[in-house]
């Protein structure tokens, strides 16, 4: 079933590979259904595998073969406070190769928000662009109702003072988020799986910023933290374990990208110990103060692990606590190493890259030219607001430091990224 109240004159469809079936309502066919479709993913592609390419495939079965797809994904660092496994370009290439026709860069600043910030930065990035009429995500129900029926309740002032309440109880934020939906009498496992939380994360975004966007559901199948890489529905923790391990990942994903990945070098946390470690210690207060994810004074409490603890995993242990997880001291402690500030994060983004491409993209990327908002800026140029590209650089060249191998990549890719374009 798919609520309908309250969408105004938006459709929501449940594709679920279990039933086969897909369910839309409202304005569903533009023009008659001639039109492409163009649907949009939020992604990061961590690295890209077999479990991402099902989804495009689960993408157009829901909505025709012709479907043009635009991923958002994460660039050098990702939502869980991590540089990623792989260079953007890497990930961004093998997304084309298997499927995708455009990969544009999520923004720094969106990429190391909250899971609430990530969507909405996400939802809100799309909706500028203006092509992209469908937003795509999985999640582990595989339906839209649950998912609807949470997010609209959470726009409530009814569920922010429930809320309140029971964080003044001492409870975790996500727990009492749980508890929350709970005392308002919704279902409450919505929250507890994480493509889940993302995906009603994604329908709130929608919701509160009036977004054009229609969300498809996907059955998330497999379980995402799984440290054991299933063939069919691998995770991408797993892979990355076995990435640290030395380890082929061959089999779980695309052949396109397992080409890709060969021989490309690798990026982890501990890489970047000495680095970030010198970075926090040489912070002044004052900056401090103003980093992302620091508020109620979480970044003193960083701040002085910092400068007192000898490694990374010393300073989140003693700096997260119940009610503050290791993944906010992750992003807590990554922003404050690139400088990135709770106002960076709440600002709007001022331009969008292009990181790949294929001959569809290249046409959804000249539409979005024509009919968007957003600035679209080509590789090496600078846009006219500088604030957001001062920080993509700085990103840019503090991420090689977190490479595993013994020589440390050039720290100018960014300033001479290229774009990958399928012939």
């Amino acid at each position: 079933m798919v609520l309908r109240a309250g969408w105004r004159s938006h459709y929501c469809i449940s594709y679920n590979k279990s039933q086969r079936e897909t369910r839309a309502f409202a304005d569903f066919f533009e023009n008659g259904g001639n039109r492409m479709r163009i649907c949009g993913v939020i992604c990061e592609y961590n690295p890209f595998h077999r479990g991402h390419e099902k989804q495009l495939r689960q993408i157009r079965a829901a909505l025709g073969e012709n479907t043009g797809v635009v991923c958002l994904m994460s660039g050098s660092f990702v939502q869980r406070g991590e540089p990623a496994v792989f260079d953007k370009r890497v990930r961004a290439q093998a997304a084309v190769l298997a499927g995708a026709n455009l990969v544009r860069e999520l923004p720094v600043t969106k990429a190391l928000s909250s899971a609430e910030g990530f969507a909405r930065g996400g939802v809100e990035i799309f909706s500028r662009l203006g092509a992209v009429d469908t937003l795509a995500f999985g999640c582990e129900s595989g339906s839209a109702d649950a998912l609807l029926a949470a997010a609209r309740a959470m726009c409530e002032p009814a569920y922010d003072a429930a809320l309140r309440e029971i964080l003044n109880t001492g409870v975790s934020y996500p727990a009492a988020r749980q508890r929350a939906l709970v005392m308002l009498g919704f279902d409450g496992g919505v929250l507890e799986r994480p493509n889940d939380i993302l995906g009603l994360e994604y329908c709130k975004a929608i919701l509160q910023t009036g977004s054009r966007l229609r969300p498809l559901t996907l059955l998330r199948e497999g379980d995402y933290h799984a440290q054991e890489a299933d063939a069919e529905n691998p995770s991408a923790t797993s892979l990355r374990e076995r990435l640290s391990r030395g380890e082929n990942i061959s089999d779980f994903v695309p052949a396109q990208a397992a080409e890709i990945y060969h021989g490309a070098r690798q990026y982890d946390l501990l890489s970047g110990e000495r680095a970030m470690l010198a970075g926090l210690r040489l912070l002044q207060e004052e900056a401090w103060s103003r980093i992302a994810h620091g508020s109620e004074g979480l970044w003193s409490k960083a701040m002085k692990a910092a400068r007192e603890k000898g490694s990374l995993e010393a300073v989140i242990g003693a700096t997260k606590s119940k009610r503050y997880p290791r993944t906010r001291i992750q992003r807590l402690l990554l922003c404050a190493f690139l400088g990135i500030t709770q106002e960076d994060v709440r600002r709007p983004a001022s331009h969008v890259r292009a990181l790949a491409f294929d001959e569809t993209g290249r046409g959804i990327l000249r539409r979005m030219r024509e009919t968007g908002e957003l600035p679209i800026v080509n590789a090496g140029e600078k846009p006219e607001d500088g604030a957001l590209y001062d920080l993509e650089l700085r990103a840019g060249r503090l991420y090689p430091l977190f490479c595993r191998d013994d020589t440390i990549p050039d720290g100018n890719a960014e300033e001479n990224l290229r774009i990958f374009l399928k012939k």
